[in-house]
């Protein structure tokens, strides 16, 4: 960074014992020997078997780092339960109990300590737990609320000291409370599509080494990809097949949840440079494996071993594969294991989209492009983080549209057949007002990768700006669909923006409220659509709630300084919307 300062996105926990002053006075060299054993017995294995750090120790507390906020949970709550279990038929008044708090969020590093805002809202946030409890920011439980087996409870908003906005906190209700492991139902299911539909499950990493938990998800990124440019196929989005990572759920249920016919499963051992893949299909209509296949091989080739999965699925499937497509499905994007790694972390960093993450997710790709110049992922993803930051109003517009158009082509360039270079080239295009090169942009992204969720929801997003609402509801359902539980996804607040330019007020207040219903991303633009849809339905107290809701969390927010006003493509939407908002109190 141009300040010299290293920074990075990392979770923090942090950790204190309840009552320590008061245990030292009673027992002094008793209560050290106590937290020594539970410390070296206990504690330190299970930050070590999770992939974390101990940055510091304070005596009666305890400052961690984690590359994965999943991780770092997973971690603390096998550490609540493993006191617990140390405390039974141990008096209360001896007994050592810990306040946990957990944030994710940006850090400045100094040697090895860390230090900021991240790590100073999990300390805010540490108190508010109860003794044996955890506590969650926001931030945090957006990451993990559909990936671990867990149950939250809302702990409202507060105030903590030295830091400006209220921050919303999520309690862990205790291992008595949790859900089952074979989780009810969610509403009805999902209507099977009229072609074969599966969904590929998180690869398990099985090499005994948290630092192969990329290269897992890579493997199960590279294979939803590949299978993405079949037409012939719907494939689930990889955030909702995500959301299963960890647990335990019968096969029948997630195909339910997910609304698929066929489920792949796989694990990865990867020890040096060799590799085994074990993968298996399953029917899950009835509960038959249609074929089952273990692979051995080197790093080295393991983009050829990923082939031939993704050759025995379309194959066991019966997918007719057009030339052009057998042709994709076989090219390789790039051969750079490390790079292909980090291109997946940071396609996931961005959600929720505010302006620490964007800045997070262009490093990366940054990174990505450093590690592999021959990789059109690294500067598809930095015009993709540069072009979002500008929709949004994060940045001026300026060089930084320029920059994300040379990006694009450069993309497109490298690797003609990465289909993703061409929804950023989509983006850029419309950052210019060159709508209808926009559009023919995106549809040649969805053409490529007809399975791209993505792709689908910006291809509707522009069309809608380009003053085609009623023609972009249809890709943005069907990124709904084939990414059903990305919750942190911006699917619903487009889907609310598009409904907007329709002049379908209600069915906007209704997206709106929808989102709002599954704890998705909530920031200015969708607010200032809302209030806008509110007022226009005469829901005056409502759009005075949306709006106070604005000035509160983003007192900074001022409609003049908002790009969203530039992409519309005629000037009486651009008139209306913009009356709307100021009717309902946005502040000008």
């Amino acid at each position: 960074m141009s300040d010299g300062t290293q920074r990075r996105l990392a979770a923090i926990v942090v950790a204190d014992v309840v009552g320590y002053s008061r245990l030292m006075g009673a027992d002094e060299v008793g209560t050290l020997a106590a937290l020594r054993a539970l410390r070296s017995e206990l504690i330190d294995p299970l930050i070590d078997k999770h992939g974390g750090r101990i940055v510091k120790t304070t005596g009666d507390g305890l400052l961690l780092e984690f590359p994965s906020v999943v991780a770092a949970v997973q971690c603390v709550i096998a550490t609540q339960e493993g006191i617990a279990k140390r405390n039974e038929g141990i008096p209360d008044n001896e007994a050592l109990r810990f306040r946990i708090g957990v944030h994710v969020g940006d850090v400045i590093i100094e040697g090895d300590d860390i230090f900021g805002d991240g790590v100073n809202i999990a300390a805010r946030i540490e108190p508010l737990s109860e003794p044996d409890g955890i506590s969650l920011s926001d931030d945090a439980y957006r990451q993990v609320r559909d990936r671990l087996d867990v149950t939250w409870e809302d702990g409202g908003e507060h105030q903590v000291k030295n830091i400006a906005r209220p921050i919303q906190v999520w309690r862990w209700l205790g291992s008595g409370r949790r859900s089952p492991v074979q989780a009810p139902a969610e509403g009805e299911p999902l209507e099977l599509p009229d072609k074969p539909s599966i969904a590929v499950m998180p690869f398990d990493n099985i090499s005994g080494d948290p630092e192969q938990e990329y290269f897992a998800d890579g493997m199960t990124e590279d294979l939803i990809t590949d299978l993405s440019k079949i037409s012939g196929l719907f494939v689930v989005a990889r955030h909702s097949s995500s959301a299963f990572k960890g647990q335990a759920i019968d096969v029948r249920e997630v195909a339910r949840r997910l609304g698929v016919r066929y489920v792949l499963e796989g694990s990865v051992r990867k020890v040096g440079s060799r590799i085994r893949i074990n993968v298996q299909l399953i029917d899950a209509l009835s509960g038959g494996h249609l074929w089952a296949e273990r692979y051995d091989g080197t790093v080295e080739n393991v983009f050829e071993l990923q082939d031939d999965v993704g050759a025995k699925v379309v194959s066991a499937l019966a997918v007719h594969l057009s030339g052009d497509e057998r042709e994709r499905l076989q090219h390789v994007h790039t051969r750079n294991l490390d790079a292909y790694e980090l291109y997946v972390r940071a396609k996931s960093t961005p959600y929720p989209p505010i302006p620490e993450r964007l800045d997070a997710a262009r490093e990366m790709f940054e990174r990505v492009i450093e590690l592999d110049p021959d990789f059109a992922g690294g500067y598809a993803g930095v015009s993709w983080v540069l072009g979002f930051g500008v929709t949004w109003g994060h940045v001026d517009a300026g060089e930084t549209v320029a920059r994300a158009m040379a990006l694009a082509r450069k993309a497109i360039e490298v690797d003609d057949a990465f289909g993703w270079s061409y929804t950023t080239l989509a983006l850029a295009l419309q950052l210019q007002g060159k709508h209808e090169q926009a559009i023919a942009a995106a549809d040649e992204a969805v053409a490529r990768q007809p399975n791209d969720a993505d792709g689908h929801a910006y291809r509707g997003f522009i069309l809608a700006l380009a003053g085609r609402p009623k023609l972009g509801l249809e890709p943005v359902e069907r990124a709904i669909r084939l990414n059903p539980r990305f919750i942190n996804s911006p699917y619903l607040n487009l889907r609310t923006c598009i409904m907007l330019l329709a002049q379908d007020y209600d069915g906007a207040a209704r997206s709106y409220e929808e989102n709002i219903g599954r704890h998705g991303p909530v920031g200015p633009p969708v607010l200032s659509w809302a209030a806008a849809a509110y007022w226009a339905l005469g829901r005056e107290d409502d759009a005075g709630r949306a709006a106070a809701r604005l000035a509160t969390r983003f007192p900074a927010f001022r409609l003049e300084n908002w790009n969203f006003f530039k992409l519309l493509r005629f000037p009486d939407d651009r008139q209306r919307i913009h009356d709307l908002m100021h009717a309902a109190g946005l502040p000008e």
